[in-house]
Formats: C-alpha cells, structure tokens, sequence
C-alpha cells in the first residue's frame, strides 16, 4: 500500500487538489487556508488567486472565475493534462507488466 501510494504520489495530489477545490465554497472567507501570505495578514496573493479562480471554474462560475485570477482556466486545463499524462503513464506501465508476465 505504501509503495502503490509512494509511486502514485504525484496523481494523488493533484486529484485530492481538485477535490478539495471542488468542494470548498471559493466565496467564503472561513474555508481552511494553507497560504503563508495570508496567515501573516496579507490579503493579496497570486497562488491564492489561482486556487479561487480554479474553485470558481469547478462550481461553474466562469466569470468570478477571471475576477479572481485570469490564469485559472489555464491553470486547471494544465492540472487536468497532467492529471491525465499521469493516468496514462500508470497505464502503460501496467499493461506492459501485463505483457511481460504472459512470456
């Protein structure tokens, strides 16, 4: 299990990202915050802004979306890529493990 999770660490990541955008309200102010910049009291923040404009993007809302931050239909199109890269590369491994334990 610890292998499987140490290997898959990457894909895991970013689907439990998704996931916890998905199902946090971005228009709250009381959601959890990880962001260093605004523990210490600053209000303005890049990645925060990015984390808010994906949030908006998943419940559907595109034009909070780029109130937000404008590289938040980007940056989720590149999160969904490299989701998908990742899927298909444990794919491949797979089937070729498949492969070499019918010879």
């Amino acid at each position: 299990m610890i292998k499987l999770l140490k290997n898959n660490f990457e894909l895991i990541f970013w689907l439990m990202a998704i996931v916890a955008l998905g199902v946090t309200n971005p228009g709250s102010d009381s959601h959890f915050v990880l962001c260093p910049l605004r523990l210490m009291g600053i209000t303005w923040c890049p990645g925060c802004g990015i984390g808010h404009a994906i949030s908006y993007l998943i419940h559907g809302d595109i034009g909070n979306s780029l109130k937000a931050h404008w590289l938040g239909i980007p940056a989720l199109f590149v999160t969904f890529y490299r989701i998908w890269s990742l899927i298909c590369i444990q794919i491949f491994k797979f089937k070729e493990l498949k492969t070499y334990s019918h010879e």
